[in-house]
């Protein structure tokens, strides 16, 4: 394991009794710990738990990847539309490890085609894109593992559409990863024939990344899907420790389990990295979707869930930080840290102006990272609890350890909370209301429930 974990930040010795946490917890605690622990590796591998075995056992699934890339090396764009799990996954990853100018590149330099993820169905959005890129240069890679998603199906429909005009045959610019053998999307790429990558049964959406999901469009950009994989093998080998302050994601789940009975009910992860910037938008989905339950195990009525909340150092050092080091004392806030950015930029002088002397000669690599280690101090200073996350440097292997890491203290955190960490009730009330609307068959009753809803004009201005 590549990645480092520092928690002083969270403890009574840093931040005192009333804020900090007792590692005596660990002790007092252990029964529950590792009824916890018991709960995830007992299920490893099944059920909703398939994703735990992705870094594992898909050789043949990761060769099969790489060949069907070799088709489209010439293309010019990727375009993902998928949504929610099915996409920020790869927005993250992606954004950490390609350029973060990628799609700005001249061909010669990036050498690999540009990357489009459509995560929503705004219609001036599908306009724009198509006003940016050339269909018939296109691989579209169309992801949802129920194969009914309302959103994807549509994107889908319009773009086989245009497609069928441009090219009559759509079968070469179109992969399917879905469900195989159930849902409308395979339905439609078996008669269609085109090529389907299968998600598996029980690997659900927001936990999908390591799989055909994530491999497929990052391995179309040039990722290197095998060192990703190798990074989530290392990470899930170190979630395997049955001591709990040995198990990075065991123990760091702990401790937000704690910090939310003492109140603390939002967690804010902010990376000191433009290219880490998207991997919040990851964890507040893995986070909200799986920890947010009105029910535990046992039917009581309990509303658990802690808010994630997405910041960026040093952006939000200038916006958010001051509600966090004098505001409520609601937050948990996780940095993440890197020691080796892939570049440096040196500072050079400014002339004869003594007031800038002290960044003469610096580089900017240091600056970001005092910038962190200022924001660390004074929300500690202010009894804020907070723990830092290090990578020795962004690459497919850490990048990898950090995907399974979220992944684990989500699975954790679950288990601890006595929820149903894998299912989306929630979410599933307004994809039902949404075919409702849109005139689906069997959904009849559902739009007379929407339309029964009468609003009260007094409340309209």
């Amino acid at each position: 394991m590549q990645l480092k974990f520092d928690f002083n930040n969270m403890m009574k010795e840093t931040l005192g009794e009333k804020e900090g946490l007792d590692f005596q917890l660990f002790e007092t605690h252990k029964d529950l710990l590792d009824l916890a622990y018991s709960k995830v590796m007992d299920n490893r591998g099944k059920g909703w738990q398939e994703w735990t075995n992705l870094p594992f056992y898909q050789q043949d699934v990761v060769k099969d990847i790489l060949e069907t890339v070799k088709r489209y090396q010439d293309y010019d764009n990727v375009v993902v539309f998928g949504i929610g799990g099915s996409a920020l996954g790869t927005i993250a990853v992606a954004n950490a490890l390609l350029h973060l100018r990628h799609n700005e590149l001249e061909k010669n330099v990036r050498k690999f085609p540009r990357l489009y993820v459509e995560d929503n169905v705004d219609p001036e959005r599908m306009q724009a894109l198509l006003d940016v890129i050339d269909v018939k240069k296109t691989v579209f890679n169309v992801i949802t593992k129920s194969g009914t998603t309302s959103e994807t199906l549509s994107q889908y429909m319009i773009i086989h559409n245009i497609l069928k005009q441009k090219l009559n045959d759509a079968k070469d610019n179109i992969i399917i990863t879905t469900t195989k053998g159930k849902g409308t999307l395979y339905d439609i790429a078996v008669k269609e024939g085109y090529k389907v990558f299968d998600l598996g049964g029980g690997v659900g959406g927001r936990f999908s990344v390591l799989s055909p999901v994530g491999l497929v469009p990052l391995a179309l950009v040039g990722i290197d899907i095998k060192a990703i994989l190798e990074g989530a093998r290392e990470m899930s080998e170190a979630c395997f420790s049955p001591v709990a302050c040995e198990n990075p994601a065991l123990s760091t789940a702990f401790l937000q389990y704690i910090s939310m009975r003492k109140g603390k009910n939002i967690s804010v992860l902010m990376p000191y990295a433009d290219s880490l910037k998207y991997m919040s938008d990851f964890y507040c989905q893995i986070w909200a979707e799986s920890l947010g339950k009105a029910t535990d195990n046992n039917n009581n009525i309990v509303h658990a869930g802690q808010t994630p909340v997405k910041a960026l150092g040093v952006t939000d050092q200038h916006s958010q930080v001051q509600l966090y080091t004098e505001g409520p004392f609601d937050k948990v806030v996780t940095f993440l840290a890197v020691e080796k950015y892939r570049t440096e930029v040196v500072i050079p002088s400014a002339g004869d102006y003594p007031e800038t002397d002290f960044l003469q000669n610096k580089t900017l690599n240091d600056l970001i990272n005092y910038e962190r280690k200022a924001t660390e101090f004074a929300l500690t200073k202010y009894k804020r609890a907070n723990f830092t996350i290090t990578l020795p440097e962004v690459n497919a292997h850490t990048i990898g350890e950090l995907l399974q890491y979220f992944m684990y203290q989500t699975a954790y955190c679950g288990a601890l909370l006595d929820i149903n960490t894998y299912n989306q009730p929630g979410v599933e009330e307004g994809k039902q209301a949404t075919f409702a609307m849109m005139g689906r068959k069997n959904y009849e009753k559902k739009l007379e429930e929407i339309n029964s809803l009468k609003k009260d004009e007094r409340f309209i201005i």
